[in-house]
């Protein structure tokens, strides 16, 4: 399952930490975020729950990036 979320971001390389940080957390099979639209999307791995997956990216997300928002 793939899906977009709405994130704030202040640069590019904020970005690309972010989704590397996003890519290590268990449930995520890939993830792209992308800082000019502001959009992260999230393809699940087969059998995982979004919501729990999502909470722990924002957590990832947020070690980044402390003011960070991810909208789900």
């Amino acid at each position: 399952m793939k899906k977009t979320y709405e994130i704030e971001v202040d640069c590019a390389n904020c970005a690309n930490e972010m989704q590397a940080a996003a890519a290590g957390v268990a449930g995520v099979k890939t993830v792209v975020v992308n800082f000019m639209t502001q959009k992260m999307i999230v393809e699940f791995d087969e059998g995982a729950d979004p919501k729990a997956v999502m909470t722990e990216v924002r957590r990832a997300c947020q070690r980044v990036e402390p003011d960070c928002e991810v909208r789900f």
